[in-house]
């Protein structure tokens, strides 16, 4: 079966309402587009269910935005992960659905709306200090049609803060928990909750967290089941695999 973006393409130039030398050029640019030092992946979204992300780190500002101006005109959303206020400041305005996460360091530009599930996602962390990694997480999650529990500031130092959040962490289809130092507490919570729980490491702490090493390595090693680890400051990752998990039914 023809993916539906391509039969809207073939019905139109049959309906006589585009003509066939627009419909090659756009047919040309379905599997990915060639902006020289990037291919942008426009089929993601058919494959996958999410479309792809820009990760704007590494990239120039002027490239980024190349990016981000060639998906928007393609119509569909748009979300760029590790960027600049730099960034932000030639994006600002240009885009009126554009929306800036600066904890986060995203962007997110929503010009399709996804019908969200009655479940949500808690995002949980240790502390303060972990709270960009996971707004990139909540970000991601909610961009892709998640609703979202944002539990802050509850780690194992003053564990009392935690089960004060109990419930509300139990309610959620599945748990990001984010966490530096020695990172404890999705071990905690996998102890405590039936729903899933993925583990977010984050390079806070001092030398012999080894810029999140030592939170990873514990993480792993958690004897509590049912928990996933992602990489070191991954929030992008883990709040996507949250998203399939809380839209498995979808």
């Amino acid at each position: 079966m023809m993916p539906g973006n391509i039969l809207k393409i073939l019905e139109a130039v049959s309906s006589g309402k585009q003509d066939v030398d627009s419909a090659f050029d756009q047919l040309r640019d379905l599997p990915f587009s060639d902006m020289g030092f990037a291919k942008i992946d426009n089929h993601r979204q058919l494959r996958t269910g999410c479309p792809e992300v820009i990760f704007c780190e590494g990239k120039t500002i002027e490239q980024s935005e190349e990016i981000i101006e060639l998906m928007y005109r393609r119509g569909g959303n748009v979300l760029a992960t590790r960027v600049n206020e730099a960034l932000w400041e030639r994006i600002d305005g240009k885009y009126h659905e554009a929306q800036y996460n600066k904890a986060a360091r995203t962007i997110s530009i929503c010009q399709k709306n996804i019908a969200p599930v009655s479940t949500y996602i808690s995002v949980i962390t240790a502390g303060t200090a972990d709270i960009p990694v996971a707004e990139e997480a909540a970000v991601t999650a909610e961009f892709l049609g998640n609703n979202v529990e944002r539990i802050y500031d509850v780690g194992v130092a003053g564990i009392h803060r935690l089960f004060h959040r109990i419930e509300l962490i139990r309610g959620g289809r599945v748990n990001v928990v984010v966490a530096g130092m020695e990172g404890a507490l999705p071990s905690v919570i996998g102890g405590l909750v039936d729903n899933p729980v993925i583990a977010v490491p984050t390079s806070i702490g001092y030398g012999a967290n080894f810029n999140g090493l030592s939170a990873l390595l514990t993480m792993l090693n958690s004897c509590a089941a049912g928990i996933s680890v992602v990489n070191i400051d991954n929030g992008f990752g883990a709040g996507h695999l949250a998203s399939k998990i809380n839209r498995i039914d979808c």
